[in-house]
């Protein structure tokens, strides 16, 4: 005889940032734009400190790494202006056991878990000092030691590939946390919808986290999707979610942290819509003056989250301009020297093209890497 199984109880979501009723805006936000705050921030004086400084270097390195490509020293890069808290203050929420699954604008996250900058930037070059090898696109970093995942440009891609992380973490037992990103973008991709799917159903232990910085590309949001936020999105997967001003990086942290202890106590997944703002082009390749008005760009100035992070710690007495100075040198000479370091690479040895792929390389193909290698030469 059939019986009638009770449907599994699930523990409580996590609290949502946003009001579930139509229309709704609201943000979860810890630091207003003038850099105050009403609310109780239970996070160390140095643990601050070491976000401020991640966002400092993942900007002036940014700057940097778009004035090589001006100057032709690189190939391409996607700048990440206007999004430091939103890449800082989330990936600074999981532990170092927990892997990180990027979309294009988490190369702070690898530096963050020990990439040294000068093989960051050997990898925008692409020459033998890359761990790539000069094969991936730049910006495309891996750091297996890091647990931070190779990167790929097919957009959503990684959200499926975060997913099936999480599920092989569940299966063996392992309590490590997925942090699966993407942009606004990718929320309209086959795999956005795959994922989300399987991970509630599953209640994989990740956590997806959407930096919203309103264009995809050329793609105004207005165009990308009908809801009313992306975050309502997870509701129809039975998903809790919680939707995050990304440019206040207490907020950022607060929310992950959040989700991340959540999926590591077994509830499943957390989708976050951290909404931010691209305040340059897509990537060195866009001109983004062709597809948007400049008084956007202007009014999102006003949100800088280095800024705005600065004005709190300065209020809390833990900053002052000395230290911002100190700051700043420090990081430029850091840069300099990896800059320095990376272009004394050489090439990428040609053999690599098959010695990578066969342990044993095949007779003929040995005969037409030596045809190559002495035409190149003659």
């Amino acid at each position: 005889m059939a019986t009638t199984r009770k449907p599994r109880r699930r523990k409580a979501a996590p609290k949502k940032a946003t009001t579930r009723k139509k229309g709704s805006e609201q943000l979860l936000t810890v630091v207003s734009a003038d850099g105050t705050t009403d609310a109780k921030v239970d996070l160390s004086d140095e643990r601050k400190l070491h976000l401020y400084e991640s966002m400092v270097r993942a900007r002036e390195f940014d700057r940097r790494m778009l004035m090589l490509q001006r100057q032709g020293r690189i190939g391409f890069y996607g700048p990440i202006l206007g999004q430091e808290a939103a890449t800082i203050g989330s990936v600074a929420a999981f532990e170092e056991r927990d892997w990180i699954f990027p979309a294009l604008r988490e190369g702070a996250a690898a530096m963050m878990r020990g990439l040294p900058l000068h093989i960051a930037i050997a990898q925008l070059i692409g020459n033998d000092l890359d761990r790539c090898k000069g094969r991936q696109m730049p910006c495309h970093y891996t750091f297996k030691e890091g647990n931070y995942y190779g990167m790929s440009s097919v957009i959503g891609t990684q959200i499926s590939h975060a997913v099936g992380a999480a599920m092989a973490a569940k299966l063996r037992g392992d309590d490590v946390v997925i942090a699966g990103y993407m942009g606004d973008g990718a929320t309209s991709a086959n795999d956005f919808h795959a994922g989300m799917n399987f991970a509630a159903v599953y209640q994989a232990p990740v956590v997806l986290i959407c930096q919203n910085n309103q264009w995809a590309i050329s793609v105004p949001q207005s165009q990308q999707h009908n809801s009313e936020t992306i975050a309502m999105k997870a509701d129809a997967y039975g998903m809790p979610s919680m939707r995050v001003d990304g440019n206040d990086v207490l907020a950022v942290y607060q929310a992950t942290k959040q989700a991340v202890e959540f999926a590591r106590e077994g509830n499943g997944p957390t989708f976050l819509e951290l909404v931010t703002y691209r305040r340059l082009g897509h990537s060195s390749s866009d001109d983004p003056t062709r597809y948007r008005d400049e008084a956007e760009v202007k009014d999102w100035e006003k949100r800088d989250p280095v800024e705005r992070f600065r004005r709190y710690l300065e209020a809390e007495e833990l900053w002052t301009a000395d230290q911002e100075t100190e700051l700043q040198e420090t990081i430029a000479r850091e840069v300099n020297a990896a800059i320095k370091q990376a272009e004394e690479g050489g090439e990428t040895p040609a053999e690599d093209l098959i010695t990578d792929v066969y342990s044993e390389v095949p007779k003929q193909l040995r005969e037409q890497l030596d045809e190559a290698l002495e035409a190149r030469e003659s």
